[in-house]
C-alpha cells in the first residue's frame, strides 16, 4: 500500500492505493484532502469489500503513520491479515507500490489537469478500475490484464478443487 499526492489546478489531494502483488490489480483506493489514517483505512475497506481473505495473506506498506495507526493495524489483524512494513528509510522494500505509483503518474496524472477533487476522483477512478485493472496488459502476468489473470487463476483453482473431490 502507498499514498501519493495529486496536483489539482489550485490545490492538491492525496490518493491511497492498495495493489495486489499476485494479480497487480488495484483492489482498494481512496482519495481525500487529508493524510489522516482514515484515508488509508477507507482504501483498505474497499480492498476487503467483497473479497475473501485467505490464510497467509500479507499486507505490506511503508512505515507511514497511516499504516502504523491503531485503526489500520487493528482492521488488518481483525481480518486475519499479517502486517509487513518496509525498513525505515528504505523505499525499495515497497517496490511494488512505488512502481505502481510511477505508472499511475506517467500514464494518467502527468497527462491531465484536474479541475477539482471530483474531477480527479472520476478520472483517476476510471483509470484505476476500467483501464488499469481491465485493459492494461502486464508483462509480469504473461501480457494479461489483472482482471483476466485473476479470472484465469480462479478457473484453475476450481479445476483443482473438482479433481480433489473426484
Amino acid at each position: 500500500a502507498d499514498i501519493t499526492y495529486i496536483r489539482l489546478r489550485e490545490s492538491f489531494v492525496y490518493l491511497a492505493v492498495i495493489p495486489d502483488a499476485f494479480s497487480r490489480a488495484v483492489v482498494g483506493w481512496q482519495m481525500g484532502n487529508t493524510l489522516a489514517a482514515e484515508l488509508a483505512v477507507a482504501a483498505l475497506d474497499k480492498a476487503l469489500d467483497g473479497r475473501t481473505v485467505e490464510p497467509g495473506l500479507v499486507h505490506h506498506s511503508d512505515r507511514g503513520v497511516q499504516y502504523c495507526s491503531n485503526s489500520y493495524v487493528e482492521k488488518l489483524r481483525h481480518a486475519g491479515i499479517a502486517v509487513s512494513m518496509s525498513r525505515a528509510g528504505n523505499p525499495y522494500d515497497n517496490a511494488l507500490a512505488e512502481s505502481f505509483m510511477r505508472t499511475l503518474k506517467c500514464e494518467e496524472v502527468y497527462l491531465n489537469s484536474y479541475r477539482d477533487e471530483d474531477d480527479a476522483r472520476r478520472r483517476i477512478g476510471s483509470f484505476l478500475e476500467d483501464y488499469y485493472n481491465r485493459r492494461r496488459l502486464h508483462s509480469s502476468l504473461g501480457y494479461q490484464t489483472p482482471a483476466g489473470f485473476e479470472s484465469g487463476a480462479a478457473n484453475k483453482q476450481q479445476q483443482i478443487n473438482r479433481k480433489d473431490t473426484e
